[in-house]
């Protein structure tokens, strides 16, 4: 069961590292345009950011609910 419960866990990490490096992909990005060329992001290219970290940050609530389970177990 611990095994299990272990793999999960590292699965859960593997993907918050990918969520992650997505998302600081994309800031750079939207930061050298502002910095280089003074172009401001598109509102679309802002939801679609902002989505990503909500599903980063739910990926992330439902480990911790998760482990704080099966500790009180």
């Amino acid at each position: 069961m611990y095994l299990k419960f272990y793999i999960m866990s590292l699965t859960k990490r593997e993907q918050v590292i990918s969520h992650i490096r997505y998302l600081r992909q994309e800031l750079r990005e939207m930061h050298l345009g502002i910095k280089d060329d003074d172009l401001f992001p598109e509102s679309g290219e802002l939801r679609g950011l902002m989505a990503q970290f909500e599903a980063l940050l739910e990926l992330i609530e439902g480990n911790t609910k998760i482990q704080s389970n099966s500790e009180a177990a």
